[in-house]
């Protein structure tokens, strides 16, 4: 079953966000992951989602995504993003279609 890591980041520093964005996408692949959105215009339908730079990642299973997220590699990736931008992240189950 699938499992996705969902942002919405705030870019307060694009220099520091494009240099995670470079290093973190090989990543990203290595442990399993595609980008599904990465960025893009947001065109709010109902309400105010406050929605910025969106970011979902697609991961084959839990376990692929945390191996990812609780990488040892990826801790450095996280505090340079969290230098760059400010935001929202969470881990999101998917279901198995059928």
């Amino acid at each position: 079953m699938p499992a996705y890591l969902l942002a919405n980041l705030r870019v307060r520093d694009p220099a520091k966000f494009a240099e995670y964005r470079d290093r973190v996408a090989p990543m990203i692949a290595r442990f399993g992951g595609r980008y599904l959105i990465r960025g893009g215009a947001v065109t709010p339908c109902e309400g105010d989602p406050r929605l910025e730079r969106v970011v979902l990642l697609e991961f084959p299973d839990l376990p692929a995504l945390r191996r990812f997220s609780d990488s040892p590699d990826y801790a450095p990736l996280i505090a340079l993003r969290q230098a760059a931008a400010e935001g929202d992240v969470a881990i999101i189950e998917g279901h198995a279609p059928g």
